[in-house]
């Protein structure tokens, strides 16, 4: 896995992706599992690549095995379209890319929006309408060189800032869906754990060996 220029994705059943993320500090250097340690802007630069190579909008440390309050996400051009255009570069379409470090969300407009289909690359195949997120939200955070922001967002990115944000804290897109949701994608979610499963054992031997060459 090190020397990648994209992390492996972690995907549903993974316990990473259940964990409340722990606030990061300034300075730190993080270790993606698997890899070596990187500085905070090494590893935001590999998300961003990981989640263009995965034709997403946004991306989560958590979605990457790193249990840090970070996220990457960009605007793109025609943004609820992202995952359309076959294989053209999307950076050709970024309006703006962000890199949040301990954000903080407020809600500026309470009323929900169920408008757009939401996914998430944790759950590939699998998309839903009706998720309810507040219509506007303002996010304070630190950027990658350490100054605070402060930006409004509503409709689309709003609703990628509440769903990054959410990893967060532990919680998927499904999770704001009735239970018979979950039911109806219950053979896609049980597949998904196998893979999960079967990287964390993969995972856990790449580690072992690497420990062992280290020592020798």
């Amino acid at each position: 896995m090190t020397g990648s220029r994209v992390y492996p994705m972690r995907l549903y059943g993974d316990p990473v992706l259940r964990r409340k993320a722990r606030v990061l500090k300034p300075g730190e250097r993080l270790t993606v599992p698997g890899f070596d340690p990187q500085s905070v802007r090494e590893v935001a630069d590999q998300m961003l690549e990981t989640m263009f190579e995965q034709r997403g909008v946004g991306l989560a440390a958590p979605q990457v095995g790193l249990s840090v309050r970070m996220f990457v996400a960009v605007e793109y051009e025609d943004d609820e379209e992202e995952n359309e255009g076959g294989e053209e570069n999307l950076r050709s379409r970024v309006l703006r890319d962000f890199v949040m470090i301990n954000p903080v969300m407020s809600v500026i407009d309470k009323k929900k929006d169920r408008s757009y289909q939401e996914g998430c690359l944790s759950i590939p195949g699998i998309y839903e309408e009706g998720v309810p997120r507040a219509r506007a939200v303002q996010v304070r955070y630190t950027d990658l060189d350490g100054k605070d922001r402060t930006i409004e967002a509503d409709d689309y990115l709003a609703r990628v800032f509440q769903h990054e944000l959410d990893h967060l804290d532990g919680v998927l897109f499904l999770d704001h869906l009735p239970a018979e949701i979950m039911e109806d994608h219950r053979k896609a979610l049980t597949g998904l754990q196998r893979q999960a499963k079967t990287f964390l054992s993969d995972l856990a031997e790449h580690e072992r060996r690497r420990q062992l060459e280290r020592q020798g």
